[in-house]
C-alpha cells in the first residue's frame, strides 16, 4: 500500500473544504479499503504457500527475498504489549472529543477541533483542521469468511512490514494489542518528497457479533507536517476502543 494516498489532494484555497478536497478524501478511503482487501488475500496466500513448501522464496518488489517466519513475526498473544502512550501523546488528546463509528461500535478520542468527514458500514474518516497540512484518521473494515486464516495473514502482514523496515521504508514496527486485540503497528519513514504522505498504521482482526473482521487503522499527514501531528496521531491510535 505504499503508493496509496494517505492524505487528500490539496484543495483550492478557500474557507471550508473545497470540492477537490472532498474528492481526495473519498479517493483515499476507497483506496484504503481496496488495498487492504488485496493485501489480505496476497499476504495470506503467500504465507500458506511458503509454509507448505519450505524451499519456496519470493522476490519482493524491492528486490529482497522473503524469509520464513521468525519468532518476532509470530508473537504469542500473551507476549504482545498493550498500548502505552507517553505523557505527550496522552496530553495531545486530553480533553478531546469522542469520534464514534456507530455502525461498527468503535471509538477514538480525538482533539476537540477534529471533525467527521464520512462514516458508513465499511469506512470512517475524521480530519484535523487545515487543508493539505491536515492530519487524517482513516479506518476501514472488511468482513472475512469464518474459516479465513487470520493468524497466517497477520503474520504475513508483519513479515511484509519487516521487509519494508529492512528497506528503510518503515522505521518502527511491533506487535501491539489495541483494546485487547493483537495487531501489527508500524510507522513509515519520512518520504523523500515532503509533500507525500507519511503513515502510522495498525492492522488486526477482531470477532464482532459473530463475524470475523479485518480492521485497518491509518493515521496520516504529509511528510512535512507529520512531526507536528505525531503525538496526537499516537494518542488517537492508543485510545481505540473495539467492541467485541
Amino acid at each position: 500500500m505504499q503508493n496509496e494516498p494517505g492524505t487528500p489532494t490539496p484543495p483550492v484555497k478557500k474557507s471550508g473544504l473545497s470540492k477537490g478536497c472532498i474528492i481526495g478524501i473519498v479517493a483515499a478511503v476507497i483506496l484504503a479499503v481496496g488495498g487492504a482487501i488485496l493485501l489480505i488475500a496476497v499476504a495470506g496466500g503467500v504465507y500458506f504457500f511458503k509454509q507448505s513448501d519450505p524451499t519456496y522464496t519470493n522476490n519482493n518488489s524491492s528486490g529482497g527475498t522473503a524469509t520464513s517466519p521468525s519468532s518476532s513475526s509470530s508473537a504469542d498473544d500473551d507476549s504482545v504489549e498493550g498500548a502505552s502512550p507517553t505523557a505527550a501523546q496522552s496530553a495531545a488528546v486530553a480533553g478531546g472529543q469522542s469520534a464514534t463509528w456507530e455502525q461498527q461500535e468503535i471509538s477514538w478520542t480525538v482533539p476537540q477541533r477534529w471533525s467527521k468527514q464520512t462514516a458508513d458500514s465499511q469506512t470512517f474518516l475524521w480530519r484535523s483542521p487545515g487543508t493539505s497540512d491536515a492530519a487524517n484518521l482513516i479506518v476501514s473494515i472488511s468482513a472475512m469468511n469464518a474459516d479465513f486464516p487470520t493468524d497466517a495473514s497477520i503474520n504475513a502482514f508483519y513479515q511484509g512490514a519487516e521487509t519494508r523496515k529492512q528497506n528503510g521504508e518503515v522505521n518502527e514496527l511491533r506487535w501491539l494489542k489495541i483494546d485487547g486485540v493483537k495487531g501489527v503497528q508500524f510507522r513509515e519513514s519520512a518520504p523523500e518528497s515532503a509533500d507525500n504522505p507519511q503513515r502510522l498504521q495498525w492492522l488486526g482482526y477482531r470477532d464482532y457479533k459473530g463475524q470475523k473482521q479485518f480492521v485497518n487503522i491509518m493515521l496520516a499527514a504529509r511528510g512535512k507536517d507529520f512531526a507536528r501531528h505525531e503525538d496526537a496521531l499516537y494518542g488517537i491510535l492508543y485510545s481505540t476502543k473495539l467492541s467485541k
